[in-house]
């Protein structure tokens, strides 16, 4: 079934039937705003048109609609993670052009191996290792050129046509991986941060729990990924000879791969003393990447190439509609619905387990930061009405916001992975799926075995 065709008729009905289906309690521009969401989400996961048309249409369809002026419309575009997003695409530019990509790339290679597998585990860990400690959709970005360098020397064919399965489990790996490992951390989301915050818990305590839950679900991304998608290529074409010739042809290190790497270095610290500096994760992106035309190594018409101003017009698109869906109380308004139908005392682990579903659902269609701005206090706020802990709710609902393996609306690395050219749309959905499922069985076990001691805030 050619799902393109039927994409816009179908999205059309699904809004229209949530237009015309009765919400009691619910404010006209919320069950307007229920409704677009509806026609963006069929319409984003059939593809039906180029994802930044389906954001333009977002935008202008709200204020026909009745959900709000333009103005508010678009104040997605003004959110701070799109210029990390721009940054980190200049980032990963500068350090490919320097050529210290292609350096990392034999060097990863020929320490761990070059058969399929071992360039895929390469992919995840070193994604899940960086995203622990700075930004998921910087350490994507930055591992992104040496993905493509892989796809290359393994000689994929159509791999921009979506037709490689090494690719698609490399590129897929990455962007997985960079959501699992930063559980590992207090830093490593801004969930984790807002959960903290609320509940005060030490980072030494987080990485308790946080370490074994992304560990395993980083393995499980390893071992599902290549199951799901078995390569058409073994071993890189000529073996471990090829890496160590390579190697040896590109000599020592050029001026301008040391002047790339200690670029890199000097972002990366500033990326880890945010809260001894005070400048922030996206003012540090935009440093790092004004450094690479300082120093020569780039002109701006790199950065013009390589820079995906689609990506930048369709998360804007989904940022808007999930900034709408909590403004008019649509967000609040469901969660409220879902906890009066089940009355006023149930289990705590029925409390804890709506919650986490509540936020797996909300997140694959929404910012993750954004919806645990709400949901976080949320939960505090049901813990103190309970008189249990503060961090028996706050931090699941917190970790359940990171696993968004559906939809490229949830998070950029998930644009990102689908603006390469290496997938399609479904490929994420039909890898997505089951990794939401394991990966919430895997926290909810983990945090209420050897995390519940450490949850007690």
């Amino acid at each position: 079934m050619d799902f393109k065709k039927i994409g816009l008729p179908l999205a059309m009905i699904m809004g229209i039937l949530i237009m015309v289906l009765p919400l009691k309690g619910l404010s006209h521009p919320g069950h307007m705003a229920f409704a677009l969401l509806a026609f963006a989400v069929v319409m984003w996961v059939t593809e039906a048109a180029h994802l930044a048309v389906t954001s333009i249409i977002i935008l202008f369809a709200q204020p026909i609609l009745g959900i709000g002026p333009f103005s508010e419309a678009v104040i997605g575009f003004a959110n701070p993670i799109l210029f990390l997003m721009i940054g980190g695409f200049i980032i990963a530019e500068g350090i490919r052009k320097s050529g210290l990509v292609e350096r990392l790339t034999y060097t990863m290679l020929n320490k761990f191996g070059t058969t399929s597998d071992k360039a895929l585990f390469v992919s995840v860990f070193s994604t899940g290792i960086l995203s622990a400690w700075i930004e998921s959709v910087v350490a994507f970005v930055l591992v992104i050129p040496i993905i493509k360098e892989i796809v290359d020397l393994m000689g994929c064919k159509k791999v921009n046509e979506a037709k490689s399965n090494f690719a698609k489990a490399m590129i897929l790996g990455a962007c997985f991986a960079s959501l699992a490992g930063g559980l590992a951390t207090v830093i490593g989301t801004a969930p984790n941060l807002m959960a903290a915050a609320y509940t005060n818990i030490p980072f030494a305590n987080w990485l308790v729990f946080g370490i074994p839950i992304s560990f395993t679900l980083l393995l499980i991304i390893w071992k599902w990924l290549g199951r799901m998608f078995p390569s058409e290529v073994k071993e890189i074409m000529g073996g471990k000879n090829v890496l160590t010739e390579k190697i040896v042809s590109m000599g020592n290190i050029t001026k301008n791969e040391k002047i790339s790497l200690a670029i890199l270095f000097f972002t990366i610290s500033l990326w880890l003393t945010a809260d001894i500096t005070g400048v922030n994760s996206y003012s540090v992106a935009l440093i790092g990447a004004s450094l690479f035309f300082i120093f020569g190594l780039l002109n701006w018409s790199d950065a013009q190439k390589n820079i995906d101003w689609g990506l930048i017009m369709f998360f804007g698109g989904a940022l808007s509609l999930g900034y709408v869906i909590l403004k008019t109380g649509a967000a609040e308004w469901l969660v409220k619905g879902i906890f009066h139908s089940i009355g006023s005392n149930p289990p705590i682990l029925v409390l804890v387990l709506i919650l986490f579903g509540i936020s797996i659902l909300l997140t694959q269609v929404m910012s993750n930061i954004a919806l645990s701005a709400i949901l976080v206090p949320l939960s505090v706020t049901l813990a103190q009405a309970h008189d249990l802990p503060i961090g028996i709710f706050a931090v699941p609902v917190a970790i359940a916001c990171s696993l968004a393996f559906v939809l490229p609306t949830s998070d950029p690395t998930l644009a990102l992975s689908y603006t390469t050219g290496f997938i399609k749309l479904q490929d994420m959905v039909k890898a997505g799926i089951p990794l939401v499922i394991i990966g919430s069985i895997v926290s909810i076990v983990i945090l209420f075995t050897i995390g519940r001691p450490f949850l007690l805030y």
